[in-house]
């Protein structure tokens, strides 16, 4: 940990009710909660692996907060982020979507801040939600209570934040990137083009090295009973996350208890051919120190359960396969699949009887 990270996060235990001393996953001990209380959940990712995870979530806490990465500097995010020097909008208005409610209110919202232009001139594939977080930083000065205001008008269900206060860049070293030299190994840069990358990523990194963490997530992290990493895309949304070394630092400090959700298929370009519990693996090399209770899969992508539960005895995890993908053979989560998912590991892996 720099020195400047554990200042930081001394200064955020000294807000946050009981001391944070937590060790390995298996070694943790849970603060005591209200018997019925809802868990608190804090869930980590970025497009919509975090969408696909809120809108299960959701369902079963209203404690829920979503952390959200802000390297993406592709379509509208791109854009605005170029011209007005802003955090990338775009997780952060899919996040809030994600969190709208089934009733009318809700999804009228959520088709609005999701709505884009279609037109000839600058406005053309812009996202409204995007536009009205954006404005709100500028009007605000300040992106946590923006985030919040936006979240209060669409009646959100749960809060969320950026994982950092600067946009970052991200960087990946690809081998095999030009075919034609198939064995060098370059860097590539952005994380629109990491995402569909050709050749295989050895590991990715953030530029600045150091980003400063949201004190507010830190906090939740810290705070937590439950923390979800993933779904998501594994080098350009979930590991990012690992790459903020305060927010690493909360990870391997929170009391928490922290799930990590497997996607359903590799991602092409990105993940292609990588198995279960490849993902494990490259998840190791980005944060060795880090522990974790549950590894939740579907069923259906796990070729090899004993070898995805090696992979998760790394981390001191246990495996929970259960079916989440929709019916319709795509590989996209099932919002209610997924809810029944999390809320019997909650309740199988937690301290306490049932939430509700």
């Amino acid at each position: 940990m720099t020195g400047r990270a554990a200042l930081r996060l001394s200064r955020l235990r000294r807000t946050t009710p009981e001391g944070r001393n937590a060790g390995p996953a298996e070694a943790r001990g849970g603060r005591p909660r209200r018997r019925g209380a809802q868990p608190k959940v804090v869930a980590l990712g970025g497009g919509m692996g975090l969408s696909a995870s809120l809108a299960a979530l959701r369902r079963i806490t209203g404690d829920l907060t979503a952390v959200v990465t802000v390297a993406d500097d592709g379509g509208s995010s791109g854009r605005l982020r170029d011209e007005l020097g802003v955090l990338p909008p775009g997780d952060l208005r899919k996040a809030l979507a994600a969190l709208c409610g089934d009733d009318d209110w809700g999804q009228t919202w959520a088709r609005v801040i999701q709505h884009r232009f279609t037109s000839q001139g600058d406005l053309h594939d812009h996202a409204v939600g995007n536009l009205l977080i954006v404005a709100l930083w500028e009007q605000l000065g300040d992106h946590v209570q923006a985030l919040d205001l936006v979240g209060r008008l669409l009646g959100a269900q749960g809060r969320v934040l950026p994982m950092s206060a600067v946009p970052l860049e991200l960087q990946a070293l690809v081998k095999g990137h030009d075919p034609a030299r198939p064995d060098d190994v370059d860097t590539v840069r952005g994380q629109a083009t990491v995402a569909l990358t050709p050749g295989e990523v050895q590991s990715v990194h953030v530029v600045p090295h150091d980003p400063p963490a949201v004190p507010e997530a830190v906090e939740a992290v810290l705070d937590a009973d439950w923390v979800v990493l993933g779904p998501g895309s594994w080098f350009s949304s979930v590991i990012p996350h690992l790459l903020v070394p305060e927010l690493l630092d909360a990870l391997t400090e929170t009391k928490a208890r922290l799930v990590l959700s497997l996607n359903l298929a590799p991602q092409p370009g990105e993940t292609d051919g990588f198995s279960p519990q490849r993902h494990l693996e490259v998840l190791a090399r980005h944060a060795p120190k880090l522990a974790l209770d549950v590894v939740l899969a579907d069923e259906a992508a796990v070729p090899d359960r004993d070898l995805l539960t090696e992979a998760a005895k790394r981390f001191g995890a246990a495996v929970e396969l259960a079916p989440v993908a929709r019916p319709d053979g795509s590989p996209r989560h099932d919002p209610e699949l997924l809810a029944a998912a999390y809320d019997r590991i909650f309740r199988m892996h937690g301290r306490i009887g049932p939430w509700r």
